[in-house]
């Protein structure tokens, strides 16, 4: 049995990486690490928590005397490292906080990880050969695109928020413990991810929330801002090749080829439930226009392309598959 720890699991991605994880791999024993902070919710983990497999502990990836004692108790031999703060309008009140977490967090598990894994730059210990330390990111690091191409993994660092050059601050250090110290490290780079799980104040649980309230849908700006969605789903298949199959010191992009303004997403919404609920009049008439975010980036796209080609992975979800199973989870959880 191999001991991995995964951070941050108790959030979106990482509460739908754990069963599909546990499922697929039996001879892993998963440990968890969770602050549990706003955006941590224990009911996430439901599902895994009577699995003899499944560990849960509570406790701050900032700790170093807390991160070692983990490493030692656990013999850990692998680290997928979802935790960080993500709400960029969050971000924007409070920098401080992402900081913390995403650089001095990010620097605090790379260099556990190295000093129990290695005796010296480029040398490890007999025992941990295969040890890998998977880094979670965002397309957010590459800034913002025009109208046309997209995000590559050779496209230029430009964050645009303290969210992401929190973000990109880490990827360089995970890059800087592969090229300094020889650890064995994969970036992985998503797109934005919907379905089941993730936190209500995000753009599509707040759009299916207010709708169902019959409150106002807020969009900020003019509504167009595009992102390329990815079903959380196939982000964890992604993760899943990456970790196993990935080439080290690589970064993968892994994005959906789903782009849509969030005024195409308000109306896709609006429209399944007005098949499901349906009321006197269309949600779409609750859409209402809110004061921009500041330094609100234009477009993302991403280019996945590389771990298509390399590691054979691809989205199994469509976008107009994947938001009907999203909207009906939510639908379920609100009502």
């Amino acid at each position: 049995m191999k001991n991995i720890l995964l951070t941050g699991t108790a959030g979106f991605i990482g509460s739908n990486f754990v069963p599909y994880f546990l499922d697929k791999y039996s001879g892993y024993n998963l440990i968890n690490l969770d602050l549990l902070t706003y955006a941590g919710n224990l009911e996430n983990l439901k599902e895994c928590e009577k699995n003899p497999r499944f560990k849960f502990i509570k406790g701050d990836i900032c700790n170093r005397e807390l991160v070692e004692f983990i490493f030692k108790e656990f013999d850990i031999s692998g680290v997928i490292h979802f935790a960080a703060e993500s709400h960029v309008d969050n971000s924007i009140k409070n920098p401080e906080a992402f900081i913390k977490t995403n650089v001095n967090g990010t620097f605090t598990l790379l260099d556990v990880a190295y000093k129990y894994w290695m005796n010296k730059p480029f040398a490890y210990k007999d025992e941990y050969k295969n040890a890998r330390f998977h880094h979670i990111s965002t397309d957010e690091v590459y800034g913002t695109l025009g109208e046309t191409g997209l995000f590559s993994e050779t496209t230029p660092y430009a964050p645009n928020s303290p969210y992401s050059s929190s973000k990109a601050s880490s990827d360089m250090i995970v890059r800087a413990y592969h090229e300094t110290y020889g650890l064995n490290t994969i970036i992985t780079n998503c797109s934005n991810n919907y379905g089941p799980k993730q936190h209500d104040e995000k753009l599509i649980p707040t759009i299916i929330r207010n709708a169902l309230a019959n409150k106002p849908i807020p969009i900020y700006g003019d509504g167009k801002n595009i992102r390329d969605w990815l079903y959380v789903l196939d982000h964890c298949k992604g993760i899943d090749i990456a970790y196993h199959k990935g080439k080290a010191g690589q970064t993968y992009n892994i994005g959906g080829k789903n782009e849509r303004t969030n005024l195409e997403i308000v109306a896709k919404i609006c429209e399944i439930l007005d098949e499901l609920l349906p009321k006197d009049e269309s949600y779409k008439n609750l859409l209402t226009f809110v004061e921009d975010r500041a330094g609100h980036d234009r477009r993302y796209a991403i280019d996945a392309s590389k771990i298509e080609n390399e590691l054979d992975w691809k989205a199994d979800e469509t976008f107009d598959s994947g938001i009907v199973k999203t909207v009906k989870w939510y639908v379920e959880k609100y009502s």
